[in-house]
């Protein structure tokens, strides 16, 4: 697999493009703010009610309506949440793009799953950082970069690829590697990642974990640092160096006691259900389950963020973190 460098891109592939960008929250701002310090001519489309709007001003950036910022740009990233993107697209970009504009995206969802179909005569590229947007700008600024993904759904003009790889050099991807992979496949493991390891998985872990030792009759306070406030210091060992770099780290009692007793928790059961949840991903039943939700005024969602909000170890957590001065300093 190939990884793409700095020298790989050309930033004068986009400078003199009108390059707007919908959306100005975590990933909108990293992306307009990066590539108007890499020279380009960026625009920011938003609702004219957007509390947003005030601030992108003062960031030096133009602001328009969605439509306006459509009409006016050759290259428009979307960078909305995914459930809202379709409504956005069909009502206030689709009527604007006109041949040979770019169409670009941050992660896969809409083009994948279909809810979106671009007309054949533009291009519709993706480039999707490996990192929330703060982390995006912040290390654009300390002069790194973020690991980005690209893709292409449609190479109208036959420079596609390149507009890619200059939005990454712009954004900084390029200063720490960019990947070529496919709007399927980025949507598909991210997906998947998110609900059985990252928010789901993980999640569901310290939970468990934390009402087993409350269950047991040891202090909430104990249970919350051992199941939730300790796992920053693992998952930054995973970060820095993988699993070997974790287990070298801690202690050979917490090394061995991990090892032998980790696949009693995650084990063949636990993968079998993994499986099952790609393959929900990968049919599109996911996809459908998740716009009927919206469609319904997310009534899951709501009353899940709910019973998440009111779990014990949410109250012992914020109890906890208000006397850690380190954190109110962020």
């Amino acid at each position: 697999m190939k990884v793409y460098y700095d020298q790989d891109a050309n930033l004068d592939i986009l400078k003199g493009k009108n390059i707007a960008v919908m959306g100005y929250g975590s990933q909108g701002h990293a992306h307009a703010l990066n590539l108007k310090d890499s020279g380009m001519d960026v625009g920011v489309g938003l609702r004219k009610s957007s509390s947003r709007w005030k601030e992108a001003e003062e960031a030096g950036l133009k602001v328009f309506t969605v439509d306006e910022a459509a009409n006016w740009a050759d290259v428009i990233m979307i960078l909305l949440p995914d459930q809202n993107q379709k409504e956005v697209y069909e009502s206030q970009i689709k009527p604007f793009l006109s041949e040979g504009k770019t169409l670009a995206f941050a992660h896969g969802f809409n083009i994948h799953y279909k809810q979106i179909v671009p007309p054949e005569n533009i291009d519709v590229i993706m480039i999707a950082p490996k990192g929330p947007g703060h982390l995006v700008r912040r290390t654009f600024q300390e002069g790194s970069g973020t690991p980005c993904l690209i893709a292409i759904h449609q190479d109208f003009s036959g420079q596609a690829r390149d507009k890619a790889l200059t939005w990454a050099k712009g954004i900084g991807g390029t200063r720490a590697g960019v990947i070529e992979t496919t709007f399927k496949d980025e949507t598909e493991t991210d997906l998947f990642g998110e609900q059985a390891v990252l928010c789901g998985g993980s999640a569901e872990l310290i939970k468990a974990g934390f009402e087993t030792l409350v269950e047991a009759g040891y202090p909430a306070e104990l249970a919350y640092f051992e199941c939730m406030h300790e796992l920053k210091l693992i998952v930054d060992l995973y970060y820095e160096g993988g699993l070997t770099r974790m287990n070298y780290s801690v202690s050979d009692t917490a090394e061995y006691g991990g090892m032998t007793r980790g696949t009693r928790v995650i084990n063949s059961d636990t993968k079998k259900v993994m499986k099952e949840i790609l393959s929900e991903i990968q049919s599109g039943k996911f996809a459908e389950e998740w716009i009927e939700e919206n469609k319904n005024g997310q009534p899951t969602l709501n009353k899940l963020r709910k019973e998440n909000q009111e779990h014990p170890i949410e109250k012992i957590g914020a109890k906890l973190r208000s006397m850690m001065s380190w954190l109110k300093k962020n």
